[in-house]
C-alpha cells in the first residue's frame, strides 16, 4: 500500500507524490512515484511522463506523511 507524501526540497516548491514504503534513518534516496506540485500540475524540471523519481536525503528538507483514507474516516471528538 502506497503512502502519499509532500517532499519538501531545498530551495524548491513541495512535491506530493506517493511512495511504497516510508524512509528509513539510515536510507541514502527517496523513490517517489507520480511526483506532482500541489496543485496537480507537472514539475516543471522533470521530462514529460515521468512516473518515478529518486532523489538523494541530502536535498530533502522534511517530508510530510499525508493520512490514508481509512484515517480520514475516524471520528474524533463527538459531543451529543
Amino acid at each position: 500500500m502506497s503512502v502519499t507524501v509532500i517532499i519538501h526540497i531545498a530551495n524548491e516548491d513541495p512535491i506530493v507524490g506517493e511512495m511504497d514504503t516510508l524512509p528509513a534513518a539510515n536510507d541514502q534516496v527517496i523513490i517517489v512515484k507520480h511526483p506532482r506540485k500541489r496543485d496537480g500540475k507537472d514539475v516543471h524540471y522533470l521530462v514529460e511522463g515521468v512516473d518515478t523519481v529518486i532523489w538523494p536525503m541530502s536535498r530533502i528538507s522534511f517530508i510530510e506523511v499525508m493520512p490514508s483514507v481509512g484515517e480520514e474516516e475516524i471520528i474524533g471528538f463527538v459531543r451529543e
